[in-house]
C-alpha cells in the first residue's frame, strides 16, 4: 500500500502564523478592530467578543476617557484580554497631534499610538508632510507610533526610517467600504518593509479584508465594515476568518496567473482508446 507524506504541518496554530509584534506589544490576532460607530456600547463589546481581537483603537478627543465605569467606553472594553491602541483622530496639524498623544499617554499609561494627521476633511487623506513631522517627533519621545498613512511605498519607507513600528497604509478613504483600491502600491510596500504593515481604512467586508491579507500584509485595522453592518456581530466574525484565511493563503502561496488553461488531469500516462 502506497502511503502519502505528511503535511508539513498538519495542525497548525489557531491563526496559521507567527504571534505579530507591534512594538513591545505581542498579538495572536492579526485583526484590530475600532470603538466608533456602534449602534451601542453593548454591541460594540460583542463585537470584540466575537472577532478575538485582542488590540482595539481609541480616539482620545472623541472619547470620554477619564472613567473605567460603564457609562465611558472604556467600561465595555475588557482589558484584561485587549489592549488599547490610543489615536489622534480629528487633528490636523502634526502640533496637534504631539499634544494629543502626550495626552494619551498620560490618560492610559501606553507609548502605543495611532497617530493620524489628517489633511483633508472631505476625504480625510492623511496629510503627509505632517504625519511624517510628528512620527519623528513622538518616536524620539519613545511612542510606538503606527502612522495611518497614504500607499505611498515612499512615505511608508521615510515614516520606517524616522522610527515607527509600523505602517498603516489606507486601503480606500475612511469608511468608504471601497477594499483595496491599489493592490500594486500595497504589495510595493509590504515587499519594501521591515516593519508590519497594517491595512488602515477602507475595508468594506470580508473578501476585502482575505485580499490585503493574501497580499501578504501583517494585519488590518477597520471599525466601519463592522460597527455600521446590519448585523455587526456576524460581520465581526466574518472579518476574523476573512483575515485568518487571507493568512493561511498568503503562507500557502497561491498559483501564477497564466493567460491560457493548464489542464489539471496531466496527458503523461493516458491510455489511447
Amino acid at each position: 500500500m502506497v502511503t502519502e507524506p505528511p503535511l508539513a504541518d498538519p495542525t497548525p496554530s489557531p491563526y496559521f502564523r507567527h504571534m505579530l509584534q507591534l512594538g513591545s506589544l505581542h498579538l495572536n490576532n492579526r485583526l484590530i478592530l475600532g470603538t466608533g460607530k456602534y449602534p451601542s456600547f453593548q454591541v460594540m463589546e460583542a463585537c470584540h467578543k466575537a472577532s478575538e481581537t485582542e488590540l482595539v483603537t481609541v480616539a482620545i478627543r472623541r472619547a470620554e476617557l477619564g472613567s473605567h465605569q460603564k457609562d465611558s467606553i472604556l467600561g465595555w472594553i475588557d482589558q484584561n484580554t485587549i489592549s488599547l491602541l490610543p489615536n489622534t483622530a480629528g487633528c490636523y496639524s502634526a502640533d496637534e497631534a504631539i499634544i494629543t498623544a502626550r495626552l494619551a499617554r498620560e490618560l492610559l499609561g501606553t507609548n502605543l499610538l495611532k497617530l493620524e494627521v489628517i489633511g483633508d476633511p472631505k476625504t480625510l487623506f492623511p496629510d503627509p508632510i505632517g504625519t511624517l513631522e510628528a512620527a519623528k517627533v513622538l518616536a524620539k519621545e519613545g511612542f510606538e507610533v503606527l502612522p495611518y498613512c497614504s500607499d505611498d511605498p515612499i512615505l511608508c519607507k521615510r515614516l520606517e526610517e524616522a522610527g515607527c513600528v509600523a505602517v498603516m497604509p489606507l486601503a480606500a478613504p475612511i469608511g468608504s467600504g471601497l477594499g483595496v483600491c491599489n493592490p500594486t502600491k500595497i504589495q510595493l510596500i509590504v515587499d519594501q518593509s521591515k516593519v508590519p504593515v497594517i491595512v488602515d481604512a477602507g475595508i468594506g467586508t470580508a473578501s476585502d479584508a482575505a485580499i490585503a491579507m493574501e497580499l501578504g500584509v501583517d494585519g488590518i485595522l477597520l471599525n466601519t465594515a463592522v460597527a455600521g453592518a446590519q448585523n455587526p456581530v456576524q460581520m465581526a466574525t466574518a472579518m476574523r476568518l476573512a483575515v485568518e484565511s487571507g493568512r493561511l493563503a498568503h503562507l500557502a502561496g497561491r498559483i501564477p496567473k497564466k493567460p491560457y488553461a493548464s489542464a489539471s488531469s496531466p496527458e503523461q500516462g493516458l491510455i489511447d482508446s
